[in-house]
């Protein structure tokens, strides 16, 4: 496994957490639209809906808590690219007429996931994070 560099174990652990994150939101009942959306500007993870509200959620995944919380990962500068990019995806969905149904809320979350050596994953679901 030599041939592994950093930008692919980090990719790697990266999916994983998307891939967790995606699994526990589907199963709280919230309908996943997108997932690893990408334009010029960025990515955005994962998109749902849920009760009324049309939700982007960012996924930070981390192998350890050394460096702190991954949610203080999102700095305001972040979170406003994730912004411009959440409106870019809606331009984007209406200039292409898919209806994206009845929302009454646009909403920014953070999953927050950290591997632990013993007892799997820790997940945390921080709404209207930003």
């Amino acid at each position: 496994m030599a041939t592994v560099g950093p930008m692919r174990v980090k990719d790697a652990v990266g999916r994983y957490g998307e891939e967790l994150a995606a699994s526990h939101l589907g199963q709280q009942g919230m309908e996943i639209l997108a997932r690893n959306w990408r334009c010029p500007e960025g990515e955005l993870d994962i998109i749902g809906r849920e009760d009324g509200a049309l939700i982007f959620v960012e996924v930070k995944t981390r192998s350890t808590t050394a460096f702190g919380d991954p949610a203080e990962a999102i700095t305001p500068a972040k979170a406003q690219r994730i912004h411009r990019l959440a409106l870019r995806w809606l331009a984007e969905q209406r200039a292409g007429g898919n209806s994206l149904g009845n929302w009454s809320e646009l909403r920014f979350d953070v999953v927050t996931i950290v591997r632990l050596a013993e007892g799997g994953p820790k997940l945390r679901h921080l709404r209207g994070a930003f």
